[in-house]
C-alpha cells in the first residue's frame, strides 16, 4: 500500500497532459490538505480516481467524508496541495459532477410530481417542465429509464417511500451526463432492503454508463459487493486501495488512532474496537463534520447548476494509497 501523504502517484499529475482529457483520471488529489474550522481534516493527501471505478468512501463521523465532495465541489478551497477533475482545477458548477448532499428529509412533505422534482435539477430555480426545453425534457426521459423511474414519475415526493424518493435523486444526478458522481450518504434511514436495492440500483447504472462514483457511508457491509475500491477516512489522513488491502488491522488502527480489530464472518466484515462494532456505533451517534447539517437539494448551482450526472469508464490502475 503507497503511504498517501507523503507522495502523489508518479504518473498522477503528468496523466492528465499526457494522455488528454478523456483518458485523465477523473479525480486527482495532489498534497491535498483540507481544513475546516480551524481543525486539519485532511493533511498532505495524494490519490487518484479512475474514470468508472465505484469507491465507497468510509470513516468515523466527522473524518471527513462530507468536506472532501465539497472540497471536490469546488465550496471548500484546499489549505494547499490540487484536486483535479478530468485534469482541470475543480471549480464551482462543474458539469462533469453530479452531487446527492446528505440530507433530504424534507422532500418527503413535498408534493411536487417526481417528473417535476427531476426536471427542476436541469433548472434550478425554477420548477418543473412547463420552462424547459426539448432537449432537456428528453433528458429528463433519458435519466427516468436509466434508474426505472417511469412508475414513480407522476407520484407525488410525499407518497413515495425513502428508496424510491433516492431513485428520483439519483436521476436528478445523471442528467447532463457527468462523469463522476459523488453520493454523501444515500443509504441514511433506509431498511435493509431498500440499502441493497439503492446500492444495486447506482451499481447498474455506473457499469451501464461508466461513470466513476465516490458513494459515503457509515458502515461498509451494504456496499460490499458493489465496491471496486475503498477511501478509509481518518485522523487527517486516508487509505485507498481493495477491500482487502485497506480493512485490516494495522491500516485501521492507524487511522481509528487506537486498537482496531477486523472480523469476517459469513460474508460481512466487522469493524471492532474491544467488544464495539464502531461503525454502528459512529451511526448511532451521527453527528459529521459538517455539524450534521446538509442541503435538502441533489445539486449545486452556480452558474445555473452543477447536478448530478453519468458517464464514461476506463481501467482501475490496481494501486493503494495510504492517503
Amino acid at each position: 500500500m503507497t503511504e498517501t501523504g507523503r507522495s502523489t502517484p508518479a504518473n498522477a499529475s503528468t496523466s492528465a497532459s499526457s494522455s488528454g482529457r478523456a483518458n485523465a483520471p477523473v479525480l486527482e488529489l495532489e498534497h491535498v490538505t483540507l481544513e475546516l474550522g480551524g481543525r486539519t481534516i485532511l493533511r498532505d493527501t495524494g490519490f487518484v480516481v479512475n474514470q468508472g471505478e465505484f469507491i465507497g468512501v468510509l470513516g468515523p463521523n466527522g473524518a471527513g467524508k462530507t468536506t472532501l465532495m465539497r472540497a471536490v465541489l469546488g465550496l471548500v478551497p484546499a489549505a494547499s496541495g490540487a484536486i483535479r477533475v478530468l485534469g482541470q482545477p475543480v471549480e464551482r458548477g462543474n458539469a462533469s459532477i453530479g452531487y446527492m448532499p446528505q440530507t433530504r428529509s424534507a422532500l418527503a412533505g413535498r408534493r411536487v410530481r417526481g417528473r417535476d422534482f427531476v426536471a427542476m435539477a436541469a433548472d434550478g430555480h425554477r420548477w418543473g417542465l412547463p420552462h424547459a426545453d426539448s432537449k432537456t425534457r428528453a433528458d429528463v426521459e433519458r435519466v427516468l429509464d436509466l434508474v426505472g423511474g417511469r412508475q414513480l414519475a407522476e407520484r407525488p415526493l410525499s407518497e413515495l417511500s425513502g428508496g424510491e424518493r433516492q431513485r428520483l435523486l439519483l436521476a436528478q444526478c445523471l442528467l447532463g451526463n457527468p462523469k463522476l458522481l459523488l453520493l454523501d450518504e444515500p443509504l441514511i434511514s433506509l431498511d435493509p432492503h431498500h440499502q441493497k436495492s439503492v446500492v444495486e440500483l447506482v451499481r447498474r447504472v455506473q457499469q451501464e454508463v461508466g461513470i466513476a462514483v465516490l458513494f459515503s457511508a457509515h458502515e461498509l457491509n451494504p456496499l460490499l459487493h458493489a465496491l471496486d475500491r475503498v477511501l478509509y477516512l481518518g485522523s487527517g489522513v486516508a487509505a485507498l486501495g481493495t477491500v482487502d488491502e485497506v480493512i485490516t488491522r494495522p491500516v485501521l488502527s492507524r487511522l481509528y488512532g487506537s486498537p482496531i480489530d477486523v472480523m469476517r464472518v459469513n460474508g460481512r466484515i466487522f469493524v471492532m474496537s474491544g467488544d464495539v462494532e464502531v461503525e454502528k456505533h459512529d451511526h448511532e451517534h451521527e453527528h459529521d463534520e459538517n455539524g450534521g447539517h446538509s442541503h435538502s437539494h441533489s445539486h449545486s448551482h452556480d452558474h445555473g447548476h452543477a447536478h448530478g450526472h453519468s458517464h464514461q469508464h476506463d481501467s482501475r490502475d490496481g494501486h493503494t494509497h495510504d492517503v
